[in-house]
């Protein structure tokens, strides 16, 4: 097929707007939620993942005990064979039979079914993987717990690093302000060279302080972005600025009864110790007889066309009389009880301490915010009224630069008190459990 020449400018033409839609397409930062963040990095992150296949692996070994022991075992087997029979071997010697018989053929047709009817052991055992899948699923929950601490963390911090962008550009601003003011009062011979110098000083100290800010704020994206399954090369932009919002304070009497129903680490070791418990009846369940009904039933001949239906079915008693690993294996389960029982009692006392530190973390961080917030604006007042003063020719710009770096450090110290009142709320739906579905109470997020 041929093209004319306007045909081909049109399809270079055409192709090439579709790439430059393309890459601005690639180039356009994705706006990031705290939602979408935890969303994306429990569907992504290695240590959820992990988990999850430790609860499928449990599940497989549930299912093994239970089919192994419980459930009928059905076979089939066929066999053909030819042979020869040495009937001295047996002690038969007569006169005038051969020493050896054969050869002889035959066919043998054959299902093969067993069934334990009372087993405690292996009920037991059952019952026991039953508890260990519950614990797996809690830890598969408390590492999606954990995953939206870290990850909610990892977003403070990048909404915090943003904060100190945007508090060391207005910073910029100002003091661009103060340096173009200085010159055009040293134009005019209204102040010194040492404002105007002064003001260049400050002005590049400031430009330094944007660029150290924006260079943390990159990177805090490039730590975010890896732990949500991210190319580290994808633009992101946050969604939700840092802000303050309040929360009503709880009080930990109410909250310590409901997180010990709801921490899938204190569940987790709950599960296992019923687990070690149900072990525990089956190591006790040694002794105890076992009764199993097995038999066969199939055709056999000396040909294919001769073979006839033959079978047996047969109850069968087992026990124990003698068997001295048992006194062991309850030695090391005791033991193993008395361990998560320590560990049981440790995580609870924990789970009220995290719970308590939560909560005066939280109460101070609002206190912080509340104090911070009023020596910010008293900062940005203080700022204002240097400006006027120097303006107006009362006095030299010492006065402006004292006021400029008063407010840098007003302004870091309300970034730090928000949060940390943030983390302290984050810290607290960790503490009480349940994290995945009340985080979103906690932070008041639509």
């Amino acid at each position: 097929m041929k093209y004319d020449f306007r045909t081909v400018v049109i399809l270079w033409l055409a192709t090439l707007i579709c790439g430059a839609i393309s890459a601005a397409q690639e180039l356009t930062p994705y706006r990031l939620t705290l939602r979408d963040a935890i969303q994306k990095a429990l569907q992504a992150n290695l240590n959820v993942l992990v988990a999850d296949t430790r609860v499928e692996e449990a599940e497989g070994t549930r299912m093994r005990r239970l089919s192994a022991a419980l459930l009928p075992q059905v076979r089939a087997q066929s066999y053909a064979n030819l042979q020869n029979r040495s009937l001295s071997a047996f002690g038969i010697s007569l006169p005038g039979v051969p020493a050896v018989v054969g050869p002889f053929s035959n066919y043998d047709f054959r299902f093969y079914a067993e069934e334990n009817i009372v087993d405690l052991q292996s009920y037991r055992g059952w019952k026991a993987s039953e508890r260990a899948l519950d614990a797996g699923k809690m830890d598969y929950q408390d590492a999606r717990d954990l995953i939206i601490r870290a990850v909610a963390s990892l977003y403070l911090n990048a909404q915090s690093a943003a904060a100190r962008v945007d508090a060391a550009q207005s910073r910029v601003t100002d003091s661009d302000v103060l340096y173009k003011l200085a010159k055009d009062k040293h134009d005019a011979g209204t102040a010194t060279g040492v404002d105007v110098l002064r003001s260049q000083v400050q002005l590049a100290n400031d430009k330094q302080a944007l660029l150290v800010a924006q260079n943390q704020y990159k990177q805090s994206l490039l730590a975010l972005a890896r732990n949500l399954g991210m190319r580290p090369s994808t633009p992101l932009e946050l969604a939700e600025p840092l802000r303050y919002q309040p929360l009503v304070q709880p009080q930990a009497e109410s909250l310590v009864p409901s997180a010990l129903l709801a921490r899938p680490d204190y569940l987790s070791l709950a599960s296992q110790r019923q687990g070690l418990v149900e072990q525990q009846r089956a190591s006790r369940a040694r002794y105890y007889p076992k009764l199993s009904v097995n038999g066969n039933y199939g055709e056999l001949g000396r040909s294919i066309g001769g073979v006839q239906g033959i079978g047996i079915i047969q109850g069968q008693i087992d026990f124990t009389v003698f068997d001295r690993d048992r006194s062991g294996e309850a030695q090391e389960l005791a033991s193993r009880v008395k361990r998560i029982d320590d560990q049981i009692a440790d995580l609870r006392r924990g789970i009220e301490e995290e719970i308590r530190d939560a909560l005066l973390n939280l109460e101070s961080a609002a206190e912080q915010v509340a104090v911070a917030k009023e020596g910010q604006d008293l900062a940005e007042r203080e700022l204002e009224l240097a400006q006027d003063r120097f303006q107006s020719g009362t006095t030299n710009n010492v006065e402006v630069v004292t006021a400029q770096d008063e407010l840098a450090r007003a302004q870091e110290n309300y970034i730090l008190a928000v949060s940390s009142h943030a983390d302290a709320k984050f810290a607290l739906a960790r503490a009480v459990g349940d994290t995945e579905n009340n985080i979103g109470q906690y932070l008041k997020n639509p």
